[in-house]
């Protein structure tokens, strides 16, 4: 089954400052919502309905009460191989700081990602509201032979300037990718969408921040130090070799 190849990585945010003050003594992921539920527990839930059961949350920033709802929520049986396990910034021989970025997060956990059987890893944001079956993006990952995916929204020029932007051929192959873009630039941004999103102004293909890597790919862009962050370096410099 596929997705037992698939292990899940849920970043766990930063200060979270435009939600302040839900957000002055806990992190963005952490902010209840829906009564005792978390912003967490959405890519949590997602990956969990999509058959996918391995999941590592990294938090940082006022991690507190993430890490205990997350040792709280999630209980599997003693006899299955899913987990929801927390792992917290933490000082190593290979490292005495703390995350720097997205990117620099997975860099610093990979030792404890690698002591795991998998094929592909699905890297989500712990702070986003949707719903989504994970299931057909990683199937379409699988066929198409890539070695990173990006799911993408398509979003208005207001918006546009809040979100990496890419574009893509007639195969879906992302030819270009831009990080929050000034809006001077945004005429340069445009993709084809459907007619109903055409006729909203949503001419705007934003990455989601849900990423598929290849594990063999994940580990040898891992290796350069000089890349923290997956929207500003990772992405850019991986089109045309991935």
């Amino acid at each position: 089954m596929i997705n037992d190849q698939v292990l899940g990585i849920i970043l766990g945010g930063g200060q979270g400052s435009r939600l302040y003050p839900l957000t002055k003594d806990r992190s963005k992921p952490a902010v209840p919502i829906a009564g005792k539920y978390r912003l967490v527990d959405i890519p949590i839930s997602n990956c969990i309905n999509s058959d996918i059961k391995r999941m590592y949350v990294l938090t940082q920033f006022n991690s507190a009460s993430l890490n205990a709802h997350i040792k709280n929520t999630y209980h599997f049986s003693f006899f299955s191989a899913a987990f929801v396990d927390v792992l917290a910034a933490e000082q190593t021989m290979q490292s005495n700081k703390w995350f720097q970025g997205t990117a620099d997060a997975v860099r610093q956990s990979m030792h404890h990602f690698l002591a795991n059987d998998f094929e592909y890893a699905l890297i989500l944001s712990g702070d986003q509201l949707y719903n989504m079956d994970f299931k057909d993006m990683i199937q379409k990952h699988k066929e198409s032979g890539a070695k990173i995916s990006i799911a993408t929204y398509p979003v208005n020029a207001k918006d546009a300037t809040s979100f990496g932007l890419l574009k893509t051929n007639s195969d879906n192959t992302i030819t270009s990718f831009i990080e929050k873009p000034a809006s001077e630039l945004l005429p340069d941004w445009t993709s084809e969408v459907s007619a109903e999103m055409k006729s909203e102004g949503r001419n705007y293909l934003a990455s989601m921040g849900i990423y598929i890597f290849n594990r063999d790919l994940l580990i040898e862009l891992m290796a350069n130090p000089d890349t923290i962050d997956f929207g500003k370096e990772i992405i850019p410099q991986a089109i045309g070799e991935a």
